[in-house]
């Protein structure tokens, strides 16, 4: 079974840094808008790094999706790149050396509208033939980066007005055009020889167009944070219609909001998921990887350990 860790090379997917600051806004708020900026430096902490990978051995982790952004110069488009980006070279270093630990690497580029400040101009080019040429670019030369991964993390989340009502620049794909990138980014992976893998959230909102629509050859990560799982609650409930539709899924869950949240992830779903199509699941704690934060992402792996452990008593 899978038991993944999203981790961040780039956290660079918001474009909020001049976003008007509400009076009554709580320090928690404003630490985490903070967290959030978009920043022009490489901001990621080696000996933190080396810690989680320490740790993520330590708590039975066996594969890391690794967030990669704008923190490469890649070949393709150094245009794109924050100052001291990862060369190619040390990419390669970092993906042989968690191979070599029994860490599956995953790439992940987050094309959602809503997260992807990491592509620079081409941000504000979405669904032009420029985009679609960086984009396949892009996937192409990580993958081979990668040598040919088994999933290729997509993203494709929160594409909403919404999610988007403090951003610089506002821009949503919807019907048919949010299917349309979807699927071009899905067969740039496949020409790689890769899966395609995406968050599912677009169903919370969408269900009968996105159990139509989505190519059960996806992969697909629903995520709920809470500690609560009640059946009718929306978030809840695509875990259930992902199922009920043949779906292979790796629900994930993070400590986000609540320790407990993943361990009650992997109790509910290990029970309404078959085991053929539940590949795994995966830890999200959304923190850059910074010295600051080593504490909140240390313990995330400790917490995936325990929820490991449940599913080690359960009979196969």
């Amino acid at each position: 079974m899978i038991w993944a860790y999203l981790a961040h090379l780039s956290f660079n997917m918001w474009e909020e840094a001049d976003a008007p600051t509400p009076e009554d806004i709580s320090n928690e708020a404003l630490a985490n808008r903070e967290r959030r900026k978009a920043r022009p430096e490489l901001s990621f902490d080696d000996r933190t790094w080396g810690e989680m990978l320490a740790a993520f051995q330590a708590n039975g982790i066996n594969m890391v999706v690794l967030d990669l952004g704008n923190s490469v110069a890649y070949e393709s488009h150094p245009e794109i790149a924050v100052r001291h980006a990862w060369s190619p070279a040390r990419l390669r270093q970092e993906v042989a050396r968690m191979r070599a630990l029994g860490i599956e690497p995953i790439p992940k580029l987050n094309f959602s509208t809503t997260h992807d400040e990491w592509l620079g101009p081409y941000a504000r080019c979405v669904s032009t033939d420029a985009y679609y040429a960086v984009c396949r670019d892009l996937i192409a030369e990580v993958s081979a980066l990668f040598d040919r991964p088994r999933f290729f993390h997509l993203g494709m989340d929160e594409e909403t007005a919404g999610h988007q009502r403090h951003a610089l620049y506002a821009v949503m794909r919807q019907f048919d055009l949010w299917w349309h990138d979807l699927y071009f980014l899905q067969e740039q992976v496949e020409r790689a020889g890769v899966r395609a893998w995406v968050w599912s959230d677009y169903i919370w909102h969408h269900p009968d167009e996105y159990l139509r629509k989505m190519p059960k050859s996806v992969l697909q990560s629903n995520w709920y944070y809470g500690a609560q799982f009640r059946k009718t609650d929306t978030y809840v409930k695509a875990y259930l219609q992902l199922e009920e539709h043949g779906f292979e899924q790796i629900p994930t869950g993070s400590t986000w909001s609540c320790d407990e949240n993943l361990a009650n992830t992997v109790k509910y779903c290990a029970r309404r998921i078959d085991r053929e199509r539940l590949l795994g699941f995966m830890q999200a704690p959304w923190y850059p990887t910074r010295a600051e934060h080593w504490e909140v992402l240390l313990h995330a792996a400790e917490v995936t350990g325990a929820a490991r452990q449940l599913t080690a008593r359960r009979p196969t």
